[in-house]
């Protein structure tokens, strides 16, 4: 009896996580415009859907997961500052006890990059970011890129 129901139970757990959907809120894309032979920039855009929020890359200690952008080393180009980002909302997230900057429905990201040669570029890297709604925050993810400056 006491192997029927462990049976049973592993299958019915391996049926509803078959079943469960897996919650994407933020949409990635990237592009790129070259500004002169020496110098581009990454433009990196998450879509949001209604309701739902993903974190600056300015959020102070103590608080949620901030988005950060790394990038692949390469002897083709090199970063030129930092990953700029438009001005955030921001407001007091009881939680963490602070006003929390995050951004909405849509941001786009910016990375100028020197470029070292006249070639064709690609450039790669990782965003990690968290989304929230008003009632959860879904674990830290990841999106991985890659786009091509000609």
């Amino acid at each position: 009896m006491k192997k029927a129901v462990l049976a049973f139970t592993i299958v019915f757990f391996a049926l509803s996580g078959a079943f469960a959907q897996i919650h994407t809120p933020v949409k990635w894309t990237v592009a790129t415009k070259k500004l002169n032979n020496n110098e581009a920039v990454v433009f990196i855009k998450a879509t949001i859907e209604n309701g739902w929020h993903i974190y600056s890359t300015a959020v102070p200690n103590g608080g949620p997961i901030a988005t950060s952008f790394t990038f692949a080393k390469s002897n083709d180009f090199a970063l030129n500052g930092k990953t700029l980002e438009p001005k955030p909302k921001s407001k007091y997230e009881e939680v963490f006890k602070m006003d929390v900057p995050y951004h909405s429905n849509e941001v786009v990201f910016q990375q100028k990059i020197k470029l070292n040669g006249n070639k064709a570029t690609k450039v790669s890297g990782t965003v990690e970011f968290m989304a929230c709604d008003k009632s959860q925050c879904l674990p830290p993810d990841e999106y991985s890129f890659s786009v091509t400056v000609k």
